[in-house]
């Protein structure tokens, strides 16, 4: 099981970058599941983007559609983070995509 701070590289240029405006941040985990690497090449190639990693490079930490308005997914709870006065990076730029949307 996964516990705990870890570290998440984001990749440049992605939507997870753009939402954090970091390379790396620290993400809070409690969870035993990964993305199987075997099937990394074909969910490529559909669409879907990796846009976190572990610093190894070895597990994904978050996964996005950079086509749909605001399609982001993590490994980790940002739930443990959010404050009602200072929402997560996560759910603030979700917010602000619904309301972009909606307009």
């Amino acid at each position: 099981m996964r516990l705990g701070a870890t570290p998440v590289k984001l990749v440049v240029g992605s939507r997870a970058f753009q939402v954090y405006g970091e390379t790396e941040v620290n993400e809070r985990h409690r969870h035993r599941f990964e993305v199987n690497n075997s099937y990394r090449e074909s969910l490529c190639a559909k669409g879907l983007a990796f846009s976190g990693l572990t610093p190894d490079g070895k597990l994904v930490e978050m996964i996005e559609i950079p086509d749909h308005p605001f399609f982001l997914a993590s490994q980790f709870h940002p739930e443990f983070k959010s404050r009602p006065t200072r929402a997560h990076p996560l759910f603030r730029e979700f917010i602000r995509a619904a309301i972009a949307h909606k307009a």
